[in-house]
Parts: structure tokens; sequence; C-alpha cells
């Protein structure tokens, strides 16, 4: 059930799980997890879940670190009243679309993501999307989510551009 590759020193490195796969309707294979761990590496995104499976092209859904985009948006002079609100801001939401166009720069076009999607609030255990382990339960995410990620696909062709997109439960 994994996927990975030999390097040119004969050493096996193992880069997905199998079941973590998305074929896009072009029938192009996309590892997740590359991606993911690639989102997730920069500061502030937290978790990152890449959506796609049987579409025209890649989505996600984040969320980022509290404190990270609370100094931000002071460093920034972003006003804000709570982080619901703060979440959705032009400045928040230029500032992480920077970090994807980062993240999609080390990727083929059919595995960037051309539109995404913040959330408020963490995943957690608590509130299914999360195992004990911490590990995303991608099909909670993405039944949870379902309705973002049709308006994501809705919008069009004008996803190519990578806009982001901000949801009313975020």
């Amino acid at each position: 059930g994994d996927i990975g590759h030999i390097d040119s020193e004969g050493f096996l490195h193992i880069t997905d799980r199998k079941k973590d796969l998305i074929i896009t309707s072009g029938g192009k294979n996309v590892a997740t997890q590359k991606i993911e761990n690639l989102a997730r590496s920069l500061p502030p995104i937290t978790q990152f879940v890449v959506h796609g499976d049987r579409r025209n092209y890649l989505t996600a859904v984040l969320t980022l670190d509290r404190e990270a985009v609370i100094k931000f948006a002071n460093d920034n002079q972003v006003l804000f009243s709570e982080y619901r609100e703060l979440v959705k801001s032009a400045k928040i939401l230029s500032w992480i679309q920077k970090l994807v166009d980062q993240v999609n720069q080390q990727l083929p076009s059919f595995e960037t993501i051309k539109k995404f999607l913040i959330l408020a609030e963490d995943f957690t255990v608590e509130t299914g999307e999360l195992t004990p382990s911490l590990k995303v339960k991608r099909n909670v995410v993405n039944r949870k989510y379902q309705a973002e990620f049709d308006r994501m696909y809705a919008a069009g062709a004008g996803a190519a551009t990578g806009a982001p997109v901000s949801g009313e439960l975020a």
C-alpha cells in the first residue's frame, strides 16, 4: 500500500500511501502527501488537505497557526474583531496565496493547487478530522467540507489563477 522510489544510490524512499492517491478527471495520479507535506513545512500552515479526485484541478482546505496569524495581522495593521473574520481578510489571503504559490512552483502543473479555503478552526480528534495519532481523516474532511469544495469547483476556469476562496463555514 506504499508508494515510493529508488534513488540513484539504490535507497528506497517511501513518499505516500496508495490510498491517498487522487486521480484527476484527466487521469493523472496525484500523491497528496507530497503536496501536503510541502505546504505544512511553511509556517503558519498547520494542516493542509488536498482535494480533487475525478476533478479538473486540485483544491485544498487548510488551517493556520492562530498566534502566527494574529502576529502577522498586528505587524501589518490588519484590523479584526475575531479570528474567524481575520482569516477571510484580503491581506491574510494574499499572504497565504504567496505560500501556496511557493508550493506550486515545486510541482508539475497537474499537481498545483488552484484554489484553497482557510478554516478558522484547527482539525481535532474531538471534531473527528484527526485520528488519536493526529493523522488527518481525509474522508471525514472531504465529507465535512464537501459544500465548500463544490463551491471552489463551481467557480470554474477562473480557478487557474489560484485565487483563494473563503467559505461561510471558515
